[in-house]
């Protein structure tokens, strides 16, 4: 069973429609159970693109067997803006924030996974790079969640993300960072990119059932329809 938390589409960099997106993740070979869409936006797209992807989550979740669930990926912001972005998305109908993180592939401010692990608001830490002990700390005291990535380049700190959860307890998710169809997860990939991050077969089941389990607890969304 397949639990995605970081997908984008067309209203941002991805290229299928919010709704194509949702079918083809409920549709076999991948046959997802909950799917989050996480566009890419900042200060000025966040209300035109929540307000888009609420709709079609609503169309999805009454007619197909999944949880798609409306969200944000807060991108490239000054690292003081995360905090306030990530209220004001919440209050504009988002469900999810994503923060995206301080991959080691594009010059993200630093600071930036700081502020992030710190904010009330924020749900999932994406492709955090090198992110530190102390910022793992915080997660982990702060119940915000850090993703193993199955994106090239994102993915290569996921052994380090891995060794900091074994040390602080911090949970982890693995998610898509899906752009396109080819990107969506099938539970043979996900159970190999868990594997090549060298994480045990317990630490996969926590991964891949029991964390996103936890995550739809704690944002009320495990049975929302």
């Amino acid at each position: 069973m397949i639990y995605d938390f970081h997908t984008h589409t067309y209203l941002s960099d991805g290229t299928l429609s919010p709704i194509e997106l949702i079918r083809r993740a409920v549709s076999p070979p991948h046959s997802y159970h909950a799917i989050a869409l996480t566009d890419h936006t900042g200060l000025g797209s966040l209300e035109r693109v929540i307000h888009e992807t609420i709709e079609d989550c609503q169309a999805a979740r009454a007619h197909w067997d999944i949880i798609a669930i409306p969200g944000v990926e807060l991108t490239h912001l000054p690292a003081c803006e995360i905090a306030p972005a990530a209220k004001k998305a919440k209050q504009l109908g988002a469900r999810l924030i994503v923060v995206h993180g301080e991959t080691i592939t594009e010059p993200v401010e630093r600071g930036t996974n700081l502020e992030a692990v710190q904010s009330p608001d924020v749900d999932i830490l994406a492709h955090p790079g090198l992110l530190t002990l102390e910022e793992a700390r915080l997660a982990a005291a702060n119940g915000i969640f850090i993703e193993i990535s199955a994106r090239k380049g994102h993915s290569l700190t996921n052994g380090h993300i891995a060794r900091l959860a074994q040390a602080t307890g911090i949970k982890l998710l693995l998610n898509s960072d899906t752009h396109e169809s080819s990107d969506l997860l099938t539970p043979p990939l996900a159970t190999a990119i868990l594997r090549g991050a060298s994480l045990d077969e317990e630490q996969l089941q926590q991964v891949m059932s029991a964390n996103p389990l936890a995550l739809l607890s704690k944002l009320q969304l495990s049975g929302f329809r």
